[in-house]
C-alpha cells in the first residue's frame, strides 16, 4: 500500500506558477539590465543556483550566487504572502494521507523558508514532515538526487512512495528513477498530453477519487 508521498510545491500544491512569468526578467531590470531573451523558457529547468550562475555568465551580474538568490527571494516573498492559493482539493487530500499514516515530504525548487511560511499561512503546515529544497542540489530536478533525499527522510521504499509533479521534465526524472508518479495539471506546463502518457496517474485536481486508492 501507499506509504509515502513527495510533493512538488509550485504548480502542484499551490497555484503559483504565474509568479515566475516575469520574476526572472524583473530581477535583471531591477539591476538596470534589459533581458535579451525570454528567460522564463531558459530558467524553466534550472535550480536557483543554476539561474544565479546564468545571470553571472550571460549578463555579467557582479554579485555572488548567494546575493542573487537572496535578491530574487526577496522579490517573490510578497507574492507568496498575499497571492498564492492552494490547488483544489489538496488540503482535504493531505488530511486524508495523514489519517492513513502516509508520510509526506515536499521537494521544491523554491527556498524552503518561503515554502514553510506560505504553507503555515495557508493552514497546512501540519500535513508534511520536511521540505527539501533544490538550493541544496545544484542540478535541481534534472537528476533524482532531490527525490532520493526526500525518500531517505521519509524512510519508505521507492515503490510505495509516489511523486506528485506538474512539470514534465521533473516527472520524467522521477519516473526514470523508479518512482510511481502522479501528474498534476497546471496550465503553465504546455505538454499536457505527454505529461499524462508519462505518469502513472494524471489528475486535474485533488478531488480525483483514484488518489484515495493508490497502490503501493
Amino acid at each position: 500500500m501507499l506509504k509515502g508521498a513527495i510533493f512538488d510545491f509550485d504548480g502542484t500544491i499551490v497555484d503559483s506558477m504565474y509568479i515566475w512569468d516575469n520574476i526572472s526578467m524583473d530581477y535583471l531590470r531591477s539591476l538596470g539590465i534589459e533581458p535579451r531573451e525570454n528567460l522564463n523558457e531558459v530558467f524553466a529547468k534550472l535550480s536557483m543556483e543554476q539561474a544565479a550562475r546564468y545571470y553571472q555568465d550571460n549578463y555579467g551580474v557582479a554579485r555572488s550566487v548567494d546575493e542573487i538568490i537572496h535578491g530574487v527571494n526577496e522579490m517573490i516573498k510578497d507574492f507568496y504572502r498575499t497571492k498564492v492559493t492552494l490547488k483544489k482539493g489538496i488540503e482535504n487530500y493531505l488530511s486524508y494521507l495523514g489519517g492513513q499514516g502516509v508520510k509526506v515530504c515536499i521537494a521544491t525548487l523554491t527556498d524552503k523558508d518561503i515554502v514553510k511560511e506560505r504553507l503555515k499561512r495557508l493552514g497546512v503546515a501540519n500535513h508534511y514532515s520536511e521540505v527539501v529544497s533544490c538550493i541544496e542540489y545544484p542540478d535541481g530536478k534534472n537528476t533524482p538526487d532531490l527525490y532520493n533525499k526526500a525518500l531517505s527522510h521519509l524512510g519508505t521504499q521507492k515503490q510505495e512512495t509516489y511523486i506528485f509533479e506538474d512539470a514534465l521534465y521533473a516527472l520524467k526524472t522521477a519516473k526514470e528513477d523508479g518512482f510511481p508518479t502522479v501528474a498534476v495539471f497546471d496550465k503553465y506546463e504546455p505538454l499536457q498530453k505527454e505529461l499524462e502518457s508519462t505518469s502513472d496517474i494524471y489528475i486535474t485536481d485533488y478531488t480525483d477519487t483514484r488518489l484515495f486508492t493508490l497502490p503501493g
